[in-house]
């Protein structure tokens, strides 16, 4: 794989100039000519203002048309491209903008004063410019970038402790919208519906690197909306979408009706496992396919992905590996037989370069032949399905038993009013830890505790059952919509 994102869109503008590739939900569209003609326009600007190759710019802008463009500027011109996380609150950009030597911060009208408020905290020098068309202006641009210059430093949503700043390079950003477009048998006939935001993986690698590697087409709204996401891909006839298992629970509980829409192949989760009987529930209302995959920042979106029907989608797995390496391994990196429970571990072409600036706990990460230790606990079966039962360093430990969350999520999802649901750890006197779980429920539910809890109880025996359940109008989240029990079990034992 020799190409960078700068050369695959050049390509594209060259082999099918007209071919539409960024869409915005007003019918507002550019061509690849057009996105490449603004990429090449803003990588010139960039470097009329003395930003070198590999000197990082960030951008901190709400998902539309701009934002697409100042990342593939960004990239066109060589530099890192720095994901600013709009939700992360103002001490994290500060930060990242320190951490990350970010010369320039690319925002919106919107956008800019939080990044002010944040730049008046840190150490940084980075000079904040608003985005306006002016800056797309045709230009020359020096060097293109080659695969292995890097691209993207995007950081993990930190649930403990600093975010660590990933460096991918536009090798594995390649990687990560290749490997998505075999999974799926992307064309350029596809065309996706992006609801998740720039700033995390799933939404630029499957979502933008995804259409681009494939030549097909991509729908920018803002933000999601559960009224207006069936409408919007009806109106620009999308063929797919990439969401995470809280939107696809939320969809599944609006009581809008729906209509079968004819354009649409299949749907895709990712970020978080996807309870069953919420994939069951939503296909059979919808009559649309959902493709459980999984990915991490650290390996440019997808890892596993389950086959597009008629394949066999086995329900509760992310799928078999494509693209990269799997395997399940024990403490030491030796691979488990068949259905014995290890560590995910992943190499390949979409695998982070290092964690900026932090040799530990990249050594940490990575091993010495190349394979990226996820965290993550599974099993693989014996078609190569991987099943995750857990995160290392999430497992409950009652009474010197290890539970893993997911199960006691899983009897919560099966409560037809639970929307939200995750399990955590709190400290106990009598077992070490006893269990507690965090809930959102559907408006004007009749679920109590007691009822939640005794549910429980029946579907994963009492030593497993939550001691507490407690009711919430949200739960906290990571960018990318994963719920994050450390800051859930931080906030119950606040109260």
């Amino acid at each position: 794989m020799t190409d960078s994102v700068a050369t695959i869109l050049e390509k594209r503008a060259e082999e099918t100039p007209d071919a539409p590739f960024l869409l915005a939900p007003d019918d507002n569209i550019l061509t690849y000519a057009q996105v490449a003609t603004r990429a090449r326009g803003l990588a010139g600007w960039l470097t009329e203002q003395g930003i070198k190759p590999g000197d990082s710019v960030a951008w901190a802008m709400p998902n539309g048309l701009p934002s697409a463009l100042c990342l593939l500027g960004i990239l066109r011109g060589g530099h890192l491209a720095t994901a600013i996380n709009l939700v992360a609150g103002r001490d994290i950009i500060a930060y990242v903008l320190d951490h990350s030597d970010a010369q320039i911060v690319l925002v919106s009208e919107e956008t800019e004063p939080l990044v002010r408020e944040a730049l008046a905290q840190s150490e940084s020098g980075a000079r904040i410019i608003i985005v306006t068309d002016d800056l797309f202006t045709p230009r020359d641009v020096g060097t293109i970038p080659d695969a292995e210059t890097d691209a993207l430093l995007m950081y993990t949503s930190g649930t403990t402790g600093r975010p660590k700043g990933v460096t991918l390079t536009h090798r594995a950003l390649i990687a990560g919208g290749q490997y998505p477009g075999i999974a799926h048998e992307l064309t350029p006939q596809d065309r996706a519906l992006c609801v998740l935001p720039l700033y995390h993986i799933n939404g630029l690698c499957v979502t933008i690197m995804g259409p681009l590697v494939s030549g097909g087409s991509v729908v920018l709204p803002p933000k999601f909306s559960v009224k207006q996401f069936w409408p919007i891909i009806r109106a620009h006839e999308c063929t797919w979408f990439s969401v995470v298992p809280t939107q696809i629970s939320y969809l599944l509980h609006d009581e809008t009706l729906f209509e079968a829409i004819p354009s649409l192949r299949f749907g895709r989760s990712a970020s978080a496992p996807l309870s069953p009987d919420v994939q069951t529930a939503f296909e059979a209302r919808f009559d649309v396919p959902i493709v459980e995959t999984m990915g991490l920042t650290e390996t440019a979106a997808q890892i596993l992905s389950n086959p597009l029907p008629p394949g066999t989608r086995k329900i509760g797995s992310p799928g078999v590996a494509i693209g990269n390496e799997v395997l399940i391994a024990d403490k030491t990196q030796r691979e488990v037989p068949r259905g014995e429970e290890g560590e995910v571990l992943v190499r390949g072409a979409n695998v982070m370069r290092c964690y900026r600036k932090n040799p530990d706990a990249t050594a940490e990460a990575l091993t010495p032949d190349g394979w990226l230790r996820t965290g993550d606990l599974g099993r693989m079966d014996a078609d190569g399905y991987v099943t995750i039962t857990g995160r290392l360093k999430e497992l409950i430990i009652k009474g010197g038993e290890n539970i893993a969350p997911r199960e006691v999520d899983e009897a919560l999802y099966t409560h037809a009013d639970v929307i939200e649901a995750a399990a955590f750890a709190c400290p106990c006197d009598r077992y070490g830890q006893r269990i507690e779980a965090g809930v959102v429920l559907a408006e004007g539910s009749a679920a109590t505790e007691e009822i939640l809890i005794a549910l429980c109880i029946e579907r994963i025996g009492k030593f497993k059952a939550p001691d507490r359940v407690h009711v919430f109008p949200e739960l906290p989240k990571g960018p990318s919509g994963k719920i994050q029990r450390i800051k859930l079990a931080a906030l119950v034992l606040e109260t």
